[in-house]
């Protein structure tokens, strides 16, 4: 799947927003992916686990992996496809306390895990999630993602792999154009933001 046929998904599935949000991570922007609108159907769903699977086909060269952990709830359902696509299960973390862990899991010393979200920005989700999987004992081969929005800026995601890799333009709160003009902030996400780094 290359840019232009995954982009054409995201339209399709009225999965790619246009206004003014706020992001998971505190920022704000005129674009917002929303994944769920194009992963409640199985089949495309099964298609994305399958091109992303593809996508680490050379890093994962000569690996087997055991497990694929994404953050719940963004992560649930591509981790999900992503473990049918690698062969191996897949299991989610959740936020404990604030912590984010493998509360219903327990990975084994020494597997192999590849973890994935749906969106990132700043990272923040899949680098808590891969953290969780590390304190568990197992070894993260890899990090990926359906939509990389970051631009690079994830910081201590420099080898993450996306599906997809847009370029859309985040706003501190304090510097949003958006809320200059008055538009209204809309939050379609999963859960409360967080404060923005």
């Amino acid at each position: 799947m290359d840019a232009n046929e995954l982009m054409g998904l995201f339209k399709r599935y009225d999965a790619f927003l246009e206004g003014h949000f706020l992001l998971t991570s505190g920022l704000h922007s005129p674009h917002y992916f929303q994944c769920a609108r194009i992963l409640q159907h199985p089949e495309v769903a099964e298609k994305l686990g399958r091109a992303l699977a593809g996508k680490l086909k050379d890093r994962l060269s000569g690996v087997k992996i055991d497990v694929v952990v994404s953050p719940a709830m963004g992560g649930l359902i591509i981790g999900h496809e992503l473990g049918r696509a690698l062969g191996c299960r897949a299991v989610f973390t959740e936020r404990q306390e604030g912590v984010m862990t493998l509360r219903r899991f327990q990975l084994a010393q020494g597997e192999q895990a590849v973890v994935v979200e749906d969106v990132v920005t700043t990272g923040g989700s899949l680098l808590e999630a891969a953290a969780a999987a590390e304190k568990s004992g197992a070894g993260v081969r890899a990090v990926c993602c359906l939509v990389d929005r970051s631009s690079g800026k994830a910081a201590g995601l420099d080898s993450l792999v996306g599906l997809l890799k847009v370029d859309v333009v985040n706003y501190k709160a304090e510097q949003c154009p958006l809320c200059a003009q008055g538009l209204p902030l809309v939050k379609p996400g999963s859960r409360t933001a967080a404060k923005a780094n």
